[in-house]
């Protein structure tokens, strides 16, 4: 599959908290970088996720904020 988002970061599932209607997903990027998405209970089923899984972390966003 082609897609159109240019942030492609590759990790590992580490983690998954359901929730009533979302949950979240820990993906370790490696190097200590951990990222934590907040995605549908729905999709979590449908993409049939599980801890230990190689996915695909896909970033598209208008706005990118940095803070120090």
């Amino acid at each position: 599959m082609k897609i159109s988002a240019r942030n492609q970061l590759p990790g590992k599932v580490v983690g998954i908290t359901p929730g009533a209607v979302n949950g979240t997903v820990k993906v370790d990027l490696g190097n200590g970088l951990v990222v934590t998405s907040s995605i549908t209970e729905e999709a979590i089923v449908d993409l049939a996720l599980d801890v230990g899984d190689a996915v695909t972390v896909l970033i598209k966003a208008s706005d990118v904020l940095i803070g120090k």
